[in-house]
């Protein structure tokens, strides 16, 4: 099966590589190109892609083009994309979009706007580079489209087809507005990360012990602090304002739990833990899963097959994975799985898990 679609991918690092890696699996012909050689080979060793000498030749006879660069260096390219292959939609995957749009539509030729569809998958890891892609980064991940007030509707209605076939949800959303709610739900958090980070490594330098004592909500927490500097950097800057309203309104949040806890207003606090699990759990489960979910906490011993002893006992009882996250303990030899699956299947669950001598704690 095929899409019949002719995609060039400009930047393949991550993303740019699992979107190859996506248009092969539903059978396009897949050009790439790369300004660092070794990048665009690795890539091009990972997932089948043509790699091209140019950005001229990789979008030559392409049908949709995908910028996966820097957020600096995408209009620059959008524009010559658009000049270089006139029958072409192009799209990009920036995490801001306002600014994008407003800068390609300052350079790019007015005849080519309508091709231009801003996007955002959201989708990834604080990994980068084309070793790391997987078309399965993209599978039913939400892919944003946020089309300029000249975009074509039959451009984006194509890129909407094309995203729909790989297996993720395209889902329309203003450029400002998507900006909006990324500083809320993907800057803010990389920001919190960061920042947790940064303290427990200055502040705590003396005290040699303290990563001994990080438990899983250290780790889980401070995981995006492994993201490349360069490239959150631009994004957090391209995204300034609403980033800046979003650290706002955190540093607010904190400052009211701050003076709660000082006040010893136990309610309060509480109130405020129990409104934020409420929406915790509500994210966690899928559109499609109206009875709300359940978390199981189970300890895991470290040796190979354990995770798959653990799967294959909720397979076996007809129960699906929700979401599963995975902390090791500092010390080595064990870890705990936080599995989430439907409210209505957690006691199939607990019994399937049971049954092969683990002993799941529902933690919700």
């Amino acid at each position: 099966m095929t899409s019949g679609e002719r995609v060039a991918v400009l930047g393949t690092g991550l993303i740019g590589t699992s979107i190859a890696l996506a248009a092969a699996r539903v059978g396009d012909r897949v050009r790439g190109f790369d300004l660092e050689r070794s990048v665009l080979e690795r890539a091009a060793a990972r997932s089948g892609l043509e790699p091209a000498d140019d950005v001229s030749h990789c979008v030559e006879d392409a049908t949709l083009v995908f910028v996966c660069t820097p957020v600096p260096s995408i209009a620059p390219l959008v524009a010559l994309a658009l000049a270089a292959a006139p029958e072409a939609v192009v799209t990009d995957v920036g995490s801001v979009k306002a600014p994008i749009l407003a800068e390609v539509e300052a350079t790019a030729g007015a005849g080519g706007l309508g091709r231009f569809v801003g996007g955002h998958p959201m989708g990834g890891s604080e990994r980068s580079g084309p070793e790391w892609a997987s078309a399965s980064v993209l599978d039913d991940i939400v892919w944003v489209l946020a089309p300029g007030r000249v975009t074509d509707e039959t451009a984006t209605a194509r890129l909407e087809a094309w995203i729909a076939a790989i297996g993720a949800r395209p889902l329309r959303i203003e450029p400002e507005r998507h900006d909006r709610l990324v500083a809320i739900v993907s800057h803010l958090p990389q920001v919190a990360s960061t920042a947790l980070m940064g303290l427990a490594a200055t502040e705590e330098a003396g005290e040699p012990d303290i990563l001994l004592l990080a438990a899983g909500g250290f780790r889980d927490l401070t995981r995006l602090a492994a993201s490349s500097p360069r490239l959150w950097s631009d994004i957090l800057l391209a995204n300034r304002r609403a980033v800046a309203e979003a650290i706002d309104l955190y540093i607010a949040r904190l400052t009211a739990m701050r003076d709660m806890v000082l006040g010893e207003l136990a309610e309060g606090v509480e109130r405020s833990f129990a409104e934020a699990k409420r929406a915790r759990l509500s994210l966690g489960a899928k559109p499609q899963v109206r009875t709300g979910v359940a978390v199981l906490q189970v300890p895991i011993p470290d040796r190979p097959g354990a995770l798959a002893d653990l799967t294959a006992g909720l397979g076996a009882a007809a129960v699906n994975i929700e979401d599963l996250q995975i902390v090791h303990s500092p010390e080595g030899g064990r870890g705990t799985v936080h599995l989430t699956v439907s409210a209505a299947a957690a006691e199939e669950a607990r019994g399937a898990l049971e049954a092969r001598g683990f002993e799941p704690l529902r933690l919700a």
